[in-house]
């Protein structure tokens, strides 16, 4: 069989999808605005293709490029992590995870308080991750009340300093949110327990330290299926949160995108008849979110610098897939997700059913593919794009 490997480049988006509007975001396009505002040059993707996907200032078009290239539009309703990478396994919504653009409702913050013993919770509203703790850091510090906020997203974060409360009782208070708390009509998709560290006018969150908390995803995906066939699972980043540590074999969380590159190439050295689903977080959580397109472009470069490496270790019968969740344009106003087209790149070339892809119907496009690869029966909402000759 050999393996399967997808990495999402985490908030790589490739322009506005046609429904884009409802979330007002008609204007985004976070690869093609990255390119143009710094003008970035990634030799290796250019390579494989990605020039071809969309026109680019600075990553040329590809006359022979070494992936199959093309996007994929997501169908579900929403444009965040857990949407994007369910519909990647072959979920789809067909409405939203909730969202408070005005905050929590009162009875949520009252049971969220006096389920973990606190009499008040500050903020509860929409807000920047680095900005909360700037502006509240201090209060917290002085009344050790929790930071509860949200974004433009179905997110309850919950911020805490490490010298306040301890990080493992943030994550008991993220499990007791995500369990008792947030169900049923408030069932969002992630809890985010949010440590920092610092001093007042000098506080810095944690990355490494963060944890998520997602719905249990409905059973039928490809990553259950594989496994219940006897096909070895492997997570690395932050995929296993988005699936409740269910479904894989073994998983790696990592600090940076440099170690779940690292811990990819180990595994593929290692790696037999498997399927393994990376995440590479910088880009959206270092540089898209904080508007800052010279990081997220250098965070392209590192991964661009890895490209060679990563295809050496691709055996005769391996597949690698390239692609991300949703966008995050970080030359846009906002600091949210944006609902884009994301790429997709699949290398070897000659392993898809045509050099050009186009645009491809749903992101489950890659749960059907994985499921003709590894010749299980399951269907999935999408189409499977293998070269069947």
């Amino acid at each position: 069989m050999g393996n399967y490997y997808v990495i999402v480049i985490d908030g790589l988006g490739v322009g506005a999808q046609e429904d884009s509007s409802e979330y007002g975001d008609e204007d985004e396009n976070t690869l093609g605005h990255v390119c143009e505002e710094t003008e970035v040059k990634l030799p290796n993707l250019q390579r494989m293709g990605l020039g071809n996907i969309i026109p680019l200032t600075s990553v040329a078009v590809e006359s022979e490029p070494i992936c199959a290239y093309g996007k994929m539009r997501e169908l579900s309703a929403g444009k965040d992590s857990t949407t994007g990478h369910w519909e990647i396994a072959g979920i789809q919504l067909n409405r939203p995870f909730p969202t408070y653009p005005d905050g929590f409702p009162q009875e949520v913050i009252d049971q969220f308080c006096e389920g973990i013993g606190v009499e008040n919770a500050l903020v509860n509203k929409p807000y920047s991750g680095t900005d909360v703790i700037a502006d509240y850091g201090k209060e917290h510090m002085e009344t050790g009340y929790p930071i509860v906020y949200t974004s433009a997203d179905s997110v309850f974060q919950v911020a805490a300093h490490v010298d306040v409360t301890p990080v493992d009782t943030l994550y008991e208070w993220c499990e007791f949110a995500r369990n008792e708390v947030l169900q049923d009509e408030h069932a969002v998709g992630r809890v985010i327990a949010r440590p920092f560290t610092g001093e007042p006018g000098n506080f810095e969150r944690i990355s490494d330290k963060r944890h998520d908390y997602s719905m249990m995803p409905p059973e039928h995906n490809i990553i259950n299926q594989l496994q219940q066939q006897g096909i070895k699972t492997y997570s690395i980043g932050k995929v296993v949160d988005l699936f409740t540590d269910e479904y894989f074999t073994q998983f790696r969380r990592t600090k940076s995108n440099a170690e779940g590159i690292s811990q990819l190439l180990s595994l593929m050295s290692a790696a037999e008849d498997s399927f393994v689903f990376v995440n590479l977080i910088d880009t959206d959580q270092k540089f898209g979110h904080r508007l800052d397109p010279q990081g997220f472009a250098e965070c392209l470069q590192e991964f661009d610098r890895a490209i060679p490496a990563i295809v050496s270790k691709l055996d005769e019968d391996d597949i690698l897939i390239i692609t991300g969740d949703h966008g995050n344009d970080p030359t846009s106003e906002s600091t949210d997700h944006s609902r884009e087209f994301v790429p997709l790149l699949i290398c070897p070339s000659e392993k898809a059913e045509r050099v050009n892809l186009g645009t491809r119907d749903t992101f489950s496009d890659i749960a059907s593919t994985a499921a003709d690869f590894f010749g299980i029966s399951e269907t999935f909402p999408g189409t499977s794009m293998l070269n069947k000759s």
